[in-house]
C-alpha cells in the first residue's frame, strides 16, 4: 500500500513540475506531452530502484522504451489511415493496434526484456 501512495506523491509533483515547464514553454500543447506519462514512469522506476535494484530497473527501462517506440508506429500508423485512405477514427485505430501489438511484441522478443 505505502507503494503505492509514494508512486502516488512521486507522480502528482513531477506532473505538476512538468506542467510548470509546459505551462512557460510555447506552443501550450507541451503541457500535455510533458504530463502524466513521464512522470509515472520515473516514479515507477525510483520505486523498481529501490525494491529490486538497478538491474530490475534497468529491464523495466528498456520495455517501457520498447513500448515508447510501439505507440510511435502506431500513432503514425493511425495518421497514415485517416489521412491517405481515409478511414474511420475507430477503424483505422484497431487496425493500429495491430501494429502497436506487432512492433512491442518483436521488440521485446528481438532485444529482449521482462514482459
Amino acid at each position: 500500500m505505502t507503494e503505492y501512495i509514494l508512486r502516488f506523491i512521486i507522480g502528482g509533483v513531477t506532473v505538476s513540475a512538468f506542467a510548470i515547464l509546459g505551462d512557460m514553454l510555447k506552443p501550450k500543447s507541451f503541457g500535455g506531452l510533458l504530463g502524466a506519462a513521464p512522470s509515472v514512469a520515473l516514479a515507477t522506476l525510483g520505486i523498481a530502484v529501490v525494491q529490486h535494484g538497478p538491474q530490475y530497473a534497468a529491464a523495466e527501462s528498456w520495455t517501457m522504451i520498447y513500448g515508447a517506440i510501439a505507440l510511435g508506429c502506431y500513432s503514425l500508423a493511425v495518421c497514415h489511415l485517416l489521412m491517405r485512405f481515409r478511414l474511420a477514427a475507430l477503424t483505422a485505430t484497431i487496425i493500429a493496434f495491430a501494429v502497436w501489438l506487432v512492433v512491442a511484441f518483436g521488440l521485446l522478443a528481438g532485444f529482449g526484456g521482462s514482459a
